[in-house]
């Protein structure tokens, strides 16, 4: 395919890629003289594309030695010499950038299998390893026609506030149905929840949603980890992003277009029909923002449809500023709206009820009493208006301006 020919790495910039790492890395046993360093990630297992130099180098910690200690300010001095950036994640990581590439320095403890883990970043190697051993030159094709599937449609990035696929969770579904096409057919039925265990550590979904932590059975889809069957790989992922997911292997299937594969920037003023929600936030960090702007995404969403406006289509881009659009099924509401209150046997709450509500008619529905009562507010905008003036959403937002599209 042109499109796998287009993002495919050649020859030459693999081999240049390769000397810069073992020269970075000959330069990194310098000050790193005890412990392992070992390439991870994408260019460890070949399913890298083209111009993307972020290398994961994980730094491997005697698990016996360094298990009660904090490995993280260990690696930290030992690199003090280079100027790094520090990253948060379960562990305190680093990224040094050298020649345009970014290195990603994980601090990790050396460990075999997962039965002695103690942080969700020593299963790392063990990922890359599992991926090498059950990849072949074709299927690590077929992976990187399915990372430019889902970063042209903007459903790659496991991080809180994109709530997408990550690389490994897109490579273990390839290997699981040995190529994109079979992917997208697989795809194209998935039901919420969708339950998929590579290896089989259950015996059956049922099993797998009792056995697991709740918390990692909240999301629409469950992908057993293959190299640890109590991890969810999928467990950040949103519904939104699920459905998103479901609707494209649909309409890839009735036509296998290149378009799927070439990003496509949402243009806001060809949105019709939306609400949006122009915003300028206090903190441009991405790394501190990105999660609570997820959030009050979410927040608003959720406030439409509690009030009855009901969303029907939503998302969001970021650039300079922010951008949140919604498209509702209700842009204006009735004047008066049911207030259903206790239910018709809790007597007591009956009596406050109708004392509280007594110049109402009451009426009952599915065994509750309920009033109408005059709506404060019926139209969208000046509803969204209202909820931007939140405490919560005050916290992040500096300015606001919403529009009808």
């Amino acid at each position: 395919m042109q499109i796998l020919d287009k993002f495919k790495p050649s020859r030459q910039e693999a081999s240049k890629i390769k000397e810069e790492i073992n020269s970075f890395v000959k330069e990194l046993k310098k000050y790193i003289k005890n412990e392992k360093i070992i390439i991870g990630g994408s260019f460890a297992k070949d399913t890298w594309l083209k111009e993307n130099h972020d290398i994961d180098l994980f730094i491997k910690f005697n698990f016996n030695k360094f298990k009660d200690k904090d490995i993280s300010k260990i690696l930290e001095k030992q690199l003090h010499k280079f100027k790094l950036k520090k990253i948060h994640g379960s562990r305190i990581y680093f990224q040094i950038k050298k020649n345009n590439i970014i290195y990603e320095i994980v601090p990790v403890l050396e460990i075999k299998n997962t039965n002695n883990v103690i942080n969700v970043m020593d299963v790392s190697p063990l990922h890359s390893a599992y991926v090498i051993k059950n990849t072949n030159t074709k299927l690590k094709d077929e992976i990187r026609l399915a990372k430019i599937f889902f970063k042209a449609n903007s459903l790659y990035g496991a991080e809180t506030y994109k709530k997408a696929f990550s690389g490994y969770s897109i490579e273990i579904l390839i290997i699981y149905y040995r190529s994109f096409y079979n992917l997208m057919k697989a795809a194209s039925k998935f039901k919420n929840p969708e339950i998929i265990d590579p290896k089989n550590h259950y015996k059956n979904k049922a099993s797998a949603l009792r056995l697991l932590n709740e918390s990692k059975t909240k999301s629409p889809l469950i992908l057993i980890d293959p190299v640890q069957k109590d991890r969810n790989i999928t467990a950040v992922l949103s519904v939104n992003n699920f459905n998103k997911f479901i609707k494209l292997a649909k309409s890839y299937l009735k036509n296998k277009s290149n378009k799927f594969f070439i990003k496509k920037e949402t243009n806001i003023l060809k949105l019709k029909n939306y609400i949006l929600i122009e915003i300028v936030p206090i903190n441009k960090n991405r790394n501190v923002l990105g999660g609570k702007l997820t959030r009050s995404l979410e927040y608003i969403k959720d406030y439409l449809n509690r009030e009855g406006f009901i969303v029907k289509n939503y998302d969001w881009k970021w650039n300079s500023k922010v951008y949140f659009w919604f498209r509702l099924k209700n842009e204006n509401l009735p004047l008066k709206k049911k207030h259903f209150g206790p239910k018709i046997r809790d007597e007591i709450n009956i009596k406050k009820f109708k004392e509280k509500w007594k110049n109402h008619k009451f009426s009952i529905e599915k065994g509750k009493i309920y009033v109408y009562a005059s709506r404060r507010f019926t139209n969208s905008i000046d509803f969204i208006n209202c909820i931007l003036k939140d405490e919560f959403l005050k916290r992040i937002f500096k300015q606001t301006k919403v529009k009808k599209l």
